[in-house]
C-alpha cells in the first residue's frame, strides 16, 4: 500500500511541475561547436493570445573553456505582420570575476538569461527570433547550444 501510495504521489508531483506554463521550448545545437556568422539560429513560435505576459529566457550551454566573459548576439524579432526588429545584445556568461554565470559540469556550463520577463506581443500568429553571433571572431569555438522557453506569466 505504501509503495502505491509512492507512486500516486510521485505522479502528482510529475504533473504538478509539468504545468508550469510553458508554451514554448526548442534547443537548436550549434554545429562542431563552433558558431560562424553565418549560421543563425531562428525559433519560430506561436503566440494565440494577445492578452497573456509571457517571459522569454534563453539557456546557453558552452565549454568551461569559452574564452569570453560575454556573447554579443544580434536578435531579429519578425513578426507575423511581417515588421522586423533587431538589437545588439550582450549576454554575460561569467561574472567580473571570471566565475562562470550559471551551473558547470565538467567542461560543460549552462547559463538561463532572462531576455524578457513581462513581454507582451501585439500579434498573434507566427514570430520568429533569429539570432546571430555578433563578436569579433568566427568561427567562435565553445558554444555548444541554446535554447529558447517561452512561459505565460500568471
Amino acid at each position: 500500500m505504501l509503495q502505491k501510495l509512492l507512486i500516486v504521489s510521485a505522479f502528482a508531483l510529475l504533473l504538478a511541475s509539468c504545468s508550469d506554463d510553458v508554451i514554448y521550448e526548442k534547443t537548436l545545437d550549434i554545429p562542431g561547436e563552433s558558431w560562424v556568422y553565418g549560421d543563425t539560429l531562428k525559433f519560430d513560435f506561436d503566440i494565440v493570445d494577445t492578452t497573456k505576459t509571457y517571459s522569454l529566457l534563453l539557456d546557453v550551454t558552452h565549454a568551461g573553456d569559452y574564452g569570453f566573459q560575454n556573447l554579443y548576439v544580434q536578435f531579429h524579432t519578425i513578426f507575423p505582420s511581417g515588421k522586423k526588429e533587431t538589437k545588439l545584445v550582450s549576454l554575460e556568461l561569467a561574472a567580473q570575476t571570471g566565475i562562470w554565470n550559471g551551473e558547470c559540469s565538467g567542461n560543460e556550463c549552462n547559463v538561463e538569461i532572462p531576455l524578457q520577463s513581462k513581454a507582451v506581443f501585439k500579434e498573434t500568429g507566427k514570430h520568429t527570433l533569429a539570432i546571430e553571433q555578433y563578436m569579433r571572431k568566427s568561427p567562435l569555438p565553445g558554444l555548444k547550444s541554446m535554447s529558447l522557453k517561452i512561459k505565460v506569466l500568471k
